[in-house]
């Protein structure tokens, strides 16, 4: 028996490395920022579509792809990726498996894998644990109903993020009555995370027990922060597979029957993914917002704010002029807000007309205001203060969501820009900085502040004048 060459992998987010001279700087019209992995069939890198998302887009070797039926495997794991629909998947937003080094992008999660995670800060309470399971169990259910099978649930897998977790790459699934592209003796997966037919490599039997098995595997490790059937050489791994009972020591009493059903040697004997969710979640107390212990998300959080120091997206070109829309109340601005759906369709000079002020003032004669086809949203920040680093992120984070509103609105209605005001992190100027954002009239919403004292002193002015305040941080 064989183990296949391992691919580039999963990427791991943060560990984000410079693109070599060799690298293109963009592909298909991404802008690549970095690499997040490599290996011995290609790279991974971190690129940025032209409306500003982030994507980890996966280019094979050329070489490589002028194998034999390389480029079928390719092209049937992107069209195995897409037919996978689940908020626990992280889906494919764009590939090309015809290019001479072929490629595919998915979303961009700027979590920890779970191996990287609970090697870091040990193993995961039960609830994480049960809402992680339930997570991952319905990705897979949604893989088995489009007639796949995974193949490789391991923690290199599995990304987290503080709305749960997502399973990642496809390389290696195949559909469930398909004869394999690979050798019939191969074992295909990662031992250690492997059912029992797949260490024997009995390709007839492998179905969608085998992908529970694997999850059977993930939760023990991490419940223990360690997989159930040790570590060290494949062939010692592979029998232990194969004849061995797991270890489960440490695993919550709670879990530990249903783990041990997942790891049923016949795959008959295990629950079903869809069977798994339910049982997972159903005595799980509260939401899954805080599923994760403290250190994972501020693990994530640093990540996420990494993600907002990379090179902004390409200016837009300015769309085709277009007649202004009449000005909006900017105390109706949330109620704008709530339809962008509209906006995004092209609708924004109906919903605007609808916002229409009232033509006279108190005086009943003033004229109606000047129409105005720019708006601003304020950004109230600590950029000089104790909090300077968060408030630059935040900064940063906020000019990206412009231009990337900017990038998809092209030639609407409605064009953004931002205004940035220094609240230095303490309550003398917080109440400065507010006014100077809310008594211009451009200004129709403001994001901030970073601290809680310049928050408690910056609320005068927001209820003088009206303006809409969405914090992020403070509080």
């Amino acid at each position: 028996m064989s183990q296949p060459a391992a691919g580039p992998g999963a990427p791991e987010p943060g560990a984000l490395q410079p693109l070599l001279p060799s690298d293109p700087s963009r592909l298909a019209g991404d802008r690549l920022l970095g690499r997040l992995g490599a290996g011995g069939m290609g790279v991974v890198y971190l690129g940025r579509t032209d409306t500003g998302e982030l994507a980890a887009v996966k280019v094979t070797l050329a070489d490589q792809a002028d194998q034999p039926d390389f480029r079928a495997r390719f092209r049937r794991e992107v069209e195995a990726a897409r037919r996978v629909a689940s908020p626990w998947a992280v889906p494919v937003i764009g590939a090309d498996p015809d290019a001479p080094e072929p490629w595919m992008a998915t979303a961009f999660v700027p979590g920890p894998s779970l191996g990287e995670a609970v090697r870091a800060h040990g193993p995961l309470p039960e609830r994480s644990v049960r809402i992680l399971g339930g997570a991952v169990a319905r990705a897979l259910s949604a893989v088995h109903a489009a007639g796949l099978v995974h193949r490789d649930v391991k923690p290199g897998n599995i990304l987290l993020a503080v709305d749960g977790p997502r399973l990642i790459d496809f390389g290696i699934a195949r559909v469930t009555d398909e004869t394999a592209l690979t050798s019939a003796d191969m074992v295909v997966g990662t031992p250690g995370f492997l059912a029992p037919e797949q260490a024997e490599a009995r390709a007839a039997e492998i179905g969608p027990a085998a992908d529970v098995f694997a999850l059977g595997c993930l939760l023990a490790f991490a419940a223990t922060g360690r997989p159930p059937f040790g570590s060290g050489s494949l062939d010692a791994l592979l029998y232990r597979t194969v004849h061995d009972e797991p270890d489960l020591a440490g695993v919550p009493d709670g879990l530990l029957d249903l783990v041990r059903q997942c790891l049923a040697k016949r795959p008959a004997e295990r629950p079903t993914a869809e069977e798994l969710a339910a049982r997972l979640t159903e005595d799980t107390p509260g939401t899954a917002a805080d599923w994760l212990p403290a250190p994972v998300v501020t693990t994530i959080a640093t990540r996420s704010a990494a993600m907002l120091a990379l090179p902004a997206i390409d200016a837009t070109a300015p769309g085709a002029p277009t007649a202004p829309p009449p000005e909006p109340s900017r105390r109706r601005f949330l109620l704008l807000g709530a339809g962008a759906a509209v906006l995004a369709a092209g609708g924004g000079a109906y919903a605007l007309a609808a916002s229409r002020r009232d033509d006279t003032g108190k005086d009943g004669k003033s004229p109606a205001p000047k129409a105005r086809d720019t708006w601003a949203i304020g950004l109230l920040a600590d950029l000089s203060g104790p909090d300077k680093e968060i408030g630059r992120a935040q900064e940063r984070g906020a000019r990206l969501a412009v231009e990337q509103f900017n990038a998809l609105h092209k030639g609407k209605p409605i064009t953004l820009e931002l205004k940035v005001s220094d609240e230095r992190g303490d309550r003398g100027g917080a109440l400065a900085a507010a006014r100077r954002l809310t008594t211009d009239p451009a200004v129709v919403a403001v994001l901030g502040p970073t601290s809680d004292a310049a928050g408690q002193a910056a609320l005068p002015a927001f209820e003088e004048a009206g303006v809409p305040l969405l914090t992020v941080s403070a509080g």
